[in-house]
């Protein structure tokens, strides 16, 4: 079991997902629950912990892929939360990245799972331009916060591969729902803050958006490019 640093777990050799539940359960809080679906959070299967305390866990736990598996097929909301943060990228196959992204049902693990895990799988941009044409909401929403996190994360991507990917963010920002507007929007922005020459590619690319002339696309263009023609690289 797993020894976790004093006053923050019990402390164990190692933990199997039977104990890991049990101290998630330990640690849940309902009256947290009600703040989380104001923020449009599925809770059926919540237990009302906040983010700090999962990674906390996670970094006593450290990377566990099997593990990772079995808290995923609980269904508990931070249970999977917690599994993106131990699960080893390398050790992630094309079958799992499918049957996770299958299970999204809240914008806060699809965005936990992406840019936990996902965005450092060897599959990570070809699956995004695949999901960025998905019919889902969080299904679609995931596709653009992928371009978003592996734009923040990779600091050794190339240009080529990020300007290949503004034309999925101009087709598809006509997108007026909530979570993948704002995920293409991020997808944008995040693009447009690597460098000097991503970010005149993603302005223009905002400009071009802009011609669309439907409100999704207004909003998503007029705030990336706000937020762009601010940003100075040394």
């Amino acid at each position: 079991m797993i020894i976790f640093e004093p006053g923050i777990f019990p402390g164990f050799f190692m933990m199997d997902v039977e104990e890991v539940i049990n101290l998630l359960k330990q640690k849940s809080n309902p009256a947290n629950l009600a703040g989380m679906a104001r923020f449009g959070i599925e809770i059926n299967m919540a237990l009302g912990i906040p983010i700090p305390e999962l990674r906390k866990l996670s970094k006593a736990i450290k990377k566990n892929h099997t593990l990772a598996l079995a808290l995923w097929s609980t269904g508990f909301h931070e249970a999977r939360i917690l599994a993106s943060m131990i699960d080893d990228a390398a050790l992630v196959t094309s079958k799992q990245f499918d049957n996770w992204v299958s299970d999204f049902n809240s914008w806060d693990l699809c965005d936990q799972v992406c840019g936990n895990l996902f965005d450092r799988t060897p599959f990570a941009i070809e699956k995004a331009i695949a999901l960025c044409s998905a019919n889902d909401e969080f299904t679609k929403r995931a596709g653009f916060v992928l371009m978003a996190e592996f734009a923040v994360h990779d600091k050794t991507a190339k240009d080529s591969l990020f300007i290949d990917l503004l034309p999925i963010i101009e087709r598809e920002a006509w997108d007026g729902r909530n979570f993948v507007k704002k995920a293409i929007n991020w997808a944008l922005r995040q693009i447009g803050k690597r460098n000097n020459a991503l970010n005149i590619a993603a302005i223009e690319t905002a400009n071009r958006i802009l011609l669309q002339n439907n409100k999704p696309a207004k909003w998503i263009a007029s705030n990336a490019i706000s937020e762009l023609t601010k940003k100075t690289f040394s």
